[in-house]
């Protein structure tokens, strides 16, 4: 396997001048500061010697070093190995090569590290404003430490991110944002010639929450993960687990093992009631409400079981650093076994049912097809990219809680098109079941939590999840004040969505919401409009106060 030290080796080989000093805190990590002009070339040679792109974190350290700081993180998935090529930009000259042109997945963590911190990234291919809203003014970063949290700047209206516009003859077709079988708003500008789709403009972050910011700003260590778990509705869990894992690693704390088992059976709890609700509405999406029905009857009791064990349904606030808040007592063993195996059984039943079906496969057999390569070059996670052949799972590329112990089976195919991610995930629900029975029998005894005491500051940690989307990664830098310096959170669909445009191209626009919603993305919610008036011809697209007028007008 593939070594820290090895990775360090074959840097400094390749580029004698590059490498300025390695950092290993924990087997399997290496933080690489990188001579900022050799960046570029650094990371290319990492992915093309087979590195996954994760996700890249711009970091204010002008207060320490009169710079801000950039980390491209890297996985080496079969090696178990997590590198992290750190560069610097002094403020005097806020810029450093862009890795976008080589690595098309990193184009929207780029995007982000400028509008959030202020970096500019030389010659990135598509530098518009990504996540900030489009009256946000220039030249003011919230991420910045001397940004305030409740800080409310002026709107500028003028700042409205420009749209990509297609080729004649094409037009556009907006899809959102509200649409009646997507279950969150999300606004994307197809491109389309008569009925086929040739291109796509994807538009979000509208609502974008400023989670991050809190963090780092107002809550404490220990307060976070409640925050954390409202990330995402469906899979809070994976968010408040993989958090504490970050701060876990950074300081050195291990958790108890039943702690570790707690957290597994409630992370294959969530991946189980997720997946039948993709299920539920992917039926719906291409009209075949019968599986929208069985798929959300076999979930219900499962709801109820977390009920049981947690006291909610969902955001189960289970998770602190150090362990878990609750056990998972021995009576209720019989009663998880009993719910879980009816879901198996019925789940067996629907996938006899569905897989033979005539109209399924007719609807999502070479629909939305992502090929490896494309999906590696996007940095694809989870069924999107097991559903292209693409073998990887956090579970056991970066084992976490129990999972080496309870190590689940990768589910992969080969064909990578709406069909065979669903596949994935039918396989994946009946897998996690097995897990969670497991993890019951091996359960070990003992203490739940550890104490925790000071954390020390400047000390970083990377953790990994597997959410039902896909790998959900979490990074930090421990601060002085009882709350992290810097947290940055990268959600499935996050690397997801950035292939939704080859995926629809060529295909037809009655198969646009099941391209789009196989891949069971989680959006920001948005609150803009955009619309074409036919007397003029022209397209609007309305600011938030223009919004708020109209409303109070009428």
């Amino acid at each position: 396997m593939l070594s820290e030290h090895e990775v360090a080796k074959r840097l400094r080989d390749a580029f004698p001048e590059a490498v300025v000093s390695t950092k290993i805190p924990v087997p399997g990590i290496i933080y690489i500061t990188i001579n900022t002009s050799f960046i570029s070339s650094a990371c290319r040679y990492l992915f093309e010697q087979g590195a996954r792109f994760v996700t890249s974190v711009a970091t204010d350290r002008i207060a320490q070093s009169n710079r801000v700081e950039v980390s491209h993180i890297f996985s080496f998935d079969e090696d178990r190995l997590t590198v992290v090529a750190k560069g610097q930009a002094s403020t005097s000259n806020l810029s450093i090569d862009s890795i976008s042109p080589v690595i098309p997945g990193a184009n929207w963590a780029e995007r982000e590290c400028h509008d959030m911190v202020g970096i500019d990234f030389i010659g990135h291919p598509d530098p518009r404003r990504l996540a900030l809203a489009d009256d946000w003014p220039e030249g003011i970063y919230p991420l910045r430490r001397d940004f305030p949290y409740n800080y409310k700047p002026p709107v500028a209206p003028e700042n409205a991110v420009p749209l990509k516009t297609p080729q004649p003859p094409a037009s556009v077709l907006p899809i959102g944002p509200f649409y009646p079988v997507l279950e969150e708003p999300a606004y994307f500008r197809v491109f389309v010639e008569g009925e086929e789709i040739t291109g796509c403009d994807y538009r979000g972050f509208y609502n974008h929450r400023g989670i991050e910011k809190l963090a780092d700003s107002v809550l404490t260590y220990q307060q976070v993960p409640f925050i954390a778990e409202r990330i995402c509705g469906i899979c809070g869990f994976i968010h408040s687990s993989c958090y504490c894992q970050a701060i876990e690693q950074a300081s050195g704390i291990e958790i108890p093992p039943r702690a570790g088992y707690i957290r597994t059976i409630l992370l294959e709890l969530e991946r189980t009631q997720s997946h039948l609700l993709w299920l539920g509405i992917a039926g719906h999406i291409i009209g075949f409400e019968t599986v929208l029905m069985q798929a959300w009857r076999i979930r219900e009791p499962l709801m109820w079981l977390c009920e049981l064990i947690t006291g909610n349904r969902k955001t189960y606030g289970m998770n602190l650093i150090g362990g878990v808040r609750r056990d998972i007592t021995s009576e209720q063993y019989p009663k998880i076994l009993e719910v879980i195996g009816k879901i198996e059984d019925q789940v067996k039943e629907l996938i006899n049912a569905i897989v033979d079906d005539t109209t399924l496969h007719l609807r999502l057999r070479n629909v939305g097809v992502l090929p490896p390569q494309i999906a590696r070059e996007f940095c694809s996670v989870g069924p999107t990219a097991r559903g292209s052949g693409i073998a990887i799972d956090s579970r056991v590329n970066h084992p976490y809680a129990a999972y080496s112990q309870v190590p689940p089976m990768v589910i992969s195919k080969p064909e990578g098109d709406a069909w065979a991610r669903t596949l994935v995930r039918l396989e994946e629900t009946l897998e996690s079941v097995g897990l969670i029975r497991q993890a019951l029998e091996q359960m070990p005894a003992g203490d739940i939590m550890v104490e925790v005491k000071e954390i020390p500051p400047w000390r970083e940690g990377i953790s990994y999840v597997e959410a039902p989307r896909g790998e959900a990664m979490h990074y930090v830098l421990t601060g002085p004040d009882n709350r992290p310096y810097r947290w940055r959170v990268r959600a499935p669909s996050y690397a997801n969505l950035q292939a939704i445009p080859i995926m629809l191209k060529g295909n037809s626009i009655a198969d646009a919401p099941i391209i789009i919603g196989s891949i069971d993305p989680c959006f920001s919610c948005t609150e803009r409009l955009e619309v074409f008036d036919v007397k003029t011809n022209k397209i609007k697209v309305y600011t938030r106060q223009e919004l708020r007028e109209i409303s109070v007008k009428r």
